[in-house]
């Protein structure tokens, strides 16, 4: 009797324990908790700046990412570019690298003020004179801005050294893809691109590029021409694109002759056309001239690869056609041996004649001429290295250049973003 008194308070005793422990279980599941409502502040600050309001983001340090490009050579032109004629600072214009499976992408950033209200229509007037194809807005910690400029020092570093090989002592082999990267840069830099000018000229490819670019090396070396003042030529013409111009322009001639194009006749002459073709722009009367000097020439054409070298008869149906190059470089080298020498006279002639050069066209000639050469003579030192691969290529790597994308101050703003609500 006892053992079973016993054993009836031991299963109470159990009971009351274990509504004991499932009242405390749902209490701790449906007692009232404190809530955490702290959030990190993501919204922009609105403030006046002495009398101006200002909008800032609440960040160290807020960027435009303006480029971006896979050649290394093609970035830094366009770093460069931006630095001259969009009128910054250098310290404001950043060229990074990130490393990616697919290889080095190189990034170009514009340091900004930090106030939207400043900074977006700035960047618009960027983007409306063609400087920046568009831009992204980048967050980033002043740790970060750092490791940016570190990187863009490097750059600037590579491709200004104190002691570069003279241009003409570069064997073609060395030019011809830093040669490429220049024709690509000028055509794609070029006002009516920029702007989007109508009719807008068709850019050059970087495979079209590094074909011309080796067209030009092979009709210098054949006509002894210094580099720096054909390539200058090319620019001023029409920055290495095939355009047709001067679509009006005609000549009073004595009598038509085989091709000529008749306008109109008077007393005994004749009105032709006389626009200009090709990427050299020479005209059709100028072609005239160009080819009577190949039929007198004496060089050994056979040099040349068959597509530069002209026909014994003249065609004018060659605006596709890269025998215009040889014809170019054949007439450079005559009026180079007619001014005995002297270069500006000889591309002042180019554009207008011998008996009236155009100087201020030779000015421009010079100015081109003077970038090329500085800009060929600095990249062929590195000589094809990658200054991304051998100095920045372990610490882009290990490295991020703005803070982590989960991060609600750093993850990219576009340009679309600013204009939705």
């Amino acid at each position: 009797m006892r053992s079973k008194s016993f054993f009836v308070r031991l299963l109470l005793l159990a009971g009351v324990g274990g509504i004991v422990c499932l009242s405390a279980w749902v209490a701790y599941c449906t007692w009232p908790q404190t809530i955490n409502t702290q959030l990190r502040p993501c919204l922009p600050i609105a403030k006046f700046e002495g009398n101006r309001l200002a909008v800032l983001l609440r960040t160290d340090a807020l960027l435009a990412r303006v480029g971006e490009y896979k050649s290394e050579l093609e970035a830094y032109l366009h770093f460069e570019y931006l630095k001259t004629h969009a009128g910054l600072a250098e310290p404001r214009v950043l060229l990074t690298v990130k490393h990616a499976d697919a290889g080095p992408l190189y990034e170009i950033y514009l340091v900004l003020d930090n106030n939207l209200l400043c900074d977006v229509p700035y960047l618009g007037r960027l983007g409306a004179k063609g400087y920046i194809p568009d831009y992204q807005l980048r967050p980033v910690s002043f740790e970060g801005l750092a490791r940016m400029r570190l990187q863009t020092a490097v750059f600037l570093g590579s491709y200004n050294p104190t002691h570069t090989p003279r241009l003409s002592s570069l064997p073609a082999a060395q030019l011809l893809v830093p040669l490429a990267r220049f024709l690509v840069f000028k055509s794609r830099t070029d006002r009516r691109v920029r702007e989007r000018i109508e009719p807008v000229p068709t850019t050059l490819s970087f495979d079209q590029a590094k074909e011309l670019s080796a067209d030009i090396l092979d009709v210098v070396h054949l006509y002894d021409l210094p580099l720096d003042v054909f390539l200058g030529i090319g620019a001023m013409e029409n920055n290495y694109m095939n355009v047709r111009g001067d679509l009006d322009h005609s000549v009073w001639k004595r009598r038509a002759q085989r091709g000529d194009i008749i306008l109109r006749r008077e007393r005994g002459r004749v009105l032709v056309s006389d626009y200009a073709m090709g990427v050299w722009q020479i005209t059709r009367e100028t072609l005239r001239s160009a080819h009577d000097l190949y039929l007198k020439d004496n060089r050994d054409y056979s040099v040349l690869p068959p597509r530069l070298r002209p026909s014994k008869h003249l065609s004018f149906d060659l605006d596709n056609s890269e025998v215009l190059t040889t014809y170019a470089g054949l007439l450079l080298r005559h009026l180079l041996d007619e001014t005995h020498g002297d270069i500006a006279k000889a591309v002042g002639a180019y554009n207008g004649s011998i008996q009236k050069p155009n100087y201020q066209y030779a000015a421009g000639v010079e100015a081109v001429a003077l970038y090329a050469r500085d800009f060929l003579e600095r990249a062929a030192r590195l000589d094809g290295l990658s200054v991304a691969k051998s100095w920045l290529g372990h610490s882009s790597s290990s490295q991020r250049t703005t803070e982590s994308p989960t991060s609600a101050s750093t993850a990219p703003l576009k340009n679309s973003d600013l204009n939705s609500e």
